[in-house]
């Protein structure tokens, strides 16, 4: 039942965070804001998922200049 509150509320407070930051972005900037980009309990798409990987990886791709593989595994 808690859940289901935070959830709501959450639903109502990202619509009005969403509203807010939209009076305030520049259209030629930025692109317009969603709610769920401010909802927490908003499921995302498997594109938006994070990617961890060691800081090694950025030894290879920046000084070492190779492409590194990628673990599969995804955080969300």
């Amino acid at each position: 039942m808690l859940e289901g509150r935070q959830r709501h509320d959450w639903s109502i407070a990202s619509s009005c965070l969403s509203v807010i930051a939209n009076l305030h972005r520049d259209p030629k900037r930025s692109r317009r804001l969603k709610p769920s980009d401010f909802d927490p309990f908003a499921q995302r798409s498997h594109a938006q998922r994070r990617i961890t990987v060691p800081v090694s990886v950025l030894k290879d791709v920046f000084i070492d200049g190779k492409v590194p593989d990628l673990p599969m595994e995804v955080h969300g």
